[in-house]
């Protein structure tokens, strides 16, 4: 049995949560903590056919679970698996090896990304299996020290993007992060726009929050969908597969348009505080 605490976040996962259950279940974890935020279809009827404990975040969000799972874990080694994610035979075990070796603080399995035949799925999948992104440790499929989590818990207020929020505290406290070259886990997207339409839409909020809570410190990264897709268009366009530059450009457009929104919102918001706070100086 592994001393390793798994965590798995999940919401209306039913097309996903079989198969990661059993991955994980296969390993023999210490224990499986599986933290549900309001699911409406079969994902827990699913979740109980394992040894698992159900948890729920009464639909807090993602970090509000993930944390609370955290907090109920009994090892000092937590590993923080999305339900999107598929562990190959003694993957976990490598991982955790590795983890411990290296003295890490937190280390990502790498990311194999798959999806159905369907155009959108494919182009997420050439993009995460060609992108920069994929060499940034983030809390997917990762191990982390548990009492680094509760020192630098994820932050509530991000309803997406919060491992990238995550990942600069954690560095700037000079703590080891990393992602695994020993150890690849499988990644898999559904293959629908409305499946791409959300990772655009949640990337381009998650980095408006970042630049929101640290100004000018995070200045630079609304660049990222910028470059990301101008990389992606070049390589597309070098290897002869022009399908891909749809795809790249709805990821700049999109990404762009939820920055722009999430920005919007928070004007709104001091706005409408600013009146409040004349309204009552008036009185």
């Amino acid at each position: 049995m592994l001393e390793l605490s798994v965590i798995v976040p999940v919401r209306n996962a039913e097309l996903f949560i079989d198969e990661c259950l059993a991955s994980i279940a296969r390993a023999e974890p210490r224990e499986i903590i599986v933290v549900d935020g309001n699911s409406t279809d079969r994902t827990l009827e699913i979740a109980r056919r394992y040894p698992v404990t159900i948890l729920s975040d009464e639909g807090q969000g993602v970090a509000a679970a993930r944390m609370l799972g955290v907090h109920a874990a009994s090892c000092d080694a937590v590993a923080l698996i999305d339900v999107d994610i598929v562990l190959p035979e003694g993957a976990l075990d490598r991982l955790l090896a590795e983890f411990r070796d290296g003295g890490y603080t937190a280390l990502q399995a790498g990311l194999h990304s798959t999806a159905g035949p369907g155009y959108w799925g494919q182009a997420l999948v050439y993009h995460h299996n060609n992108g920069r992104s994929k060499n940034w440790p983030g809390v997917m499929a990762t191990i982390f020290q548990r009492e680094a989590l509760l020192t630098h818990q994820l932050d509530r207020s991000f309803a997406s993007g919060e491992d990238i929020e995550l990942r600069w505290r954690l560095q700037r406290a000079g703590c080891k992060l990393g992602v695994s070259r020993q150890t690849t886990v499988t990644h898999r997207f559904d293959d629908t726009f409305t499946c791409a339409r959300g990772q655009f839409e949640a990337d381009g909020q998650g980095l408006a929050r970042m630049v929101l809570k640290y100004g000018w410190r995070a200045g630079h990264l609304p660049a990222i969908p910028a470059a990301g897709a101008a990389r992606g268009l070049v390589l597309s366009l070098t290897r002869r597969e022009p399908r891909w530059a749809p795809y790249y450009l709805s990821y700049a457009v999109l990404n762009y348009t939820a920055m722009l929104g999430t920005f919007a919102g928070r004007l709104r918001e001091r706005i409408a505080s600013s009146g409040q706070h004349a309204t009552y100086g008036q009185a």
